[in-house]
């Protein structure tokens, strides 16, 4: 296909999915473009139709079915947003559903997976990706369903490809793409439609550490059958890349990093925190890459794919938690006092002079390794930073024993 036949035919695909998908925003970030000294946009396709831009492919691939495959009804494996997008696509075609998911797949997005198609139903098999698609592979033969690949599959690239069409429009001097990677969908769609109307631009993808299977053939090496590890990047968790996909990122994917779950989740952190951004794992993998400088790049035009917002409050909860620990944000001390009136209200008063929080206070009296006149408290104290914590542990050394705890 030559590329102006294939430009034309993404621009079709984009006319198509006008009312089914949103045009989902391009946002420039103060923050990380100070943080990284680039001029940093920010392509929100967590505020797509089910919370990811999988809707794009889902929907282009079920409207391109013949029409006897589409009645039969569709099945696929996910991870669980590739899935809510069938789901709803289905929906919109009045047809049902099959989606396997892993076993382990967030609960958020297996619930919402079943309330997208009343004519759907959600067979949970397996701990990865793979496991699942070889049962759906077994209940499309037996059901004579139609399989809806999640990223292997040219109207899937092409559904995704949209998002590379709406980013040269919104923002044409963009010289560097930041894209996560799990089987390659997302990006031999973005790179494919962006390399053709702009062959100087730049795409990058990003894939987690512990899942780097499309890195790994990308580079040449030889992809091993190796357990998969549990990751925050459940949405790229993918154990082997696409034929399909890895041939469209060899010939238009400038790099591909990884990134630790680390480095991810400080970016969730960050985006909700400075953005006010609601973002999973696999969504926040690009931004991570960037602001653990993977990528040795300053004053440049550059945008990141936040692919997805699906992430479960429980998973975010402990997210925020260890962030607000490891920048020096939470102190939790112990100390044994004379129980005594007034002598709580001293710790309290020290605390309050150095301008820290009291988050909760737990005391106790009848722990038999305490002397009778004697109480322990603990202390969950709001800081600043590392500093902070110095200050307040010093002023209150002066004063009593205290011993620092883990969280």
């Amino acid at each position: 296909m030559n590329d102006k036949k294939y430009i034309e035919e993404i621009k079709k695909i984009r006319e198509d999915l006008t009312g089914i998908i949103h045009y989902t925003p391009l946002e420039r970030s103060h923050t990380f473009s100070v943080m990284t000294n680039n001029q940093v946009f920010l392509k929100l396709e967590n505020f797509q139709r089910t919370g990811s831009f999988k809707i794009r492919g889902a929907y282009n691939k079920i409207s391109n079915l013949p029409e006897n495959e589409r009645k039969k009804g569709v099945i696929t494996a996910s991870a669980g947003n590739h899935g809510q997008a069938v789901a709803l696509a289905a929906k919109l075609f009045d047809i049902k559903s099959v989606i396997v998911v892993p076993e382990n797949s967030p609960i958020v997005k297996v619930e919402a997976i079943k309330n997208y198609n009343d004519k759907g139903k959600v067979i949970e098999y397996g701990i990865t990706y793979d496991e699942a698609y070889q049962k759906a592979l077994k209940i499309k033969n037996e059901e004579d369903l139609t399989l809806i690949h999640a990223f292997n599959d040219m109207d899937i690239v092409k559904g995704q490809a949209t998002i590379g069409l709406e980013v040269l429009e919104q923002f044409p001097e963009a010289e560097y793409i930041l894209c996560p990677i799990g089987g390659g969908g997302l990006i031999s769609g973005i790179s494919y439609y962006c390399k053709k109307v702009n062959p100087n631009i730049k795409i990058i993808g990003v894939q987690a550490e512990k899942a780097p299977f499309m890195y790994e053939a990308y580079k040449g090496k030889k992809v091993e059958p190796l357990e998969m590890k549990d990751t925050i990047c459940d949405g790229i968790a993918v154990k082997k890349p696409g034929d399909i996909t890895l041939e469209i990122i060899k010939e238009n994917v400038d790099d591909i990093f990884l990134v630790s779950d680390e480095e991810v989740a400080n970016a969730i952190l960050l985006l909700l925190e400075r953005s006010k951004i609601y973002v999973e794992g696999a969504g926040a993998a690009g931004l991570a890459a960037l602001l653990s400088k993977k990528l040795d790049i300053t004053n440049k035009n550059i945008v990141v794919i936040i692919s997805g917002g699906n992430l479960t409050p429980h998973l975010l909860n402990r997210i925020i938690k260890k962030g607000l620990i490891k920048a020096g944000r939470l102190l939790k001390v112990k100390t044994k006092l004379p129980d005594v009136p007034g002598t709580l209200l001293n710790v309290l008063r020290l605390i309050a002079e150095e301008k820290g929080n009291i988050i909760s206070i737990i005391h106790e009296r009848e722990k038999l390794e305490l002397e009778y006149k004697q109480a322990e408290v603990i202390l969950e104290i709001e800081t600043r930073n590392q500093n902070h914590i110095d200050e307040i542990l010093n002023k209150l050394r002066e004063h009593f024993s205290i011993e620092v705890l883990k969280f």
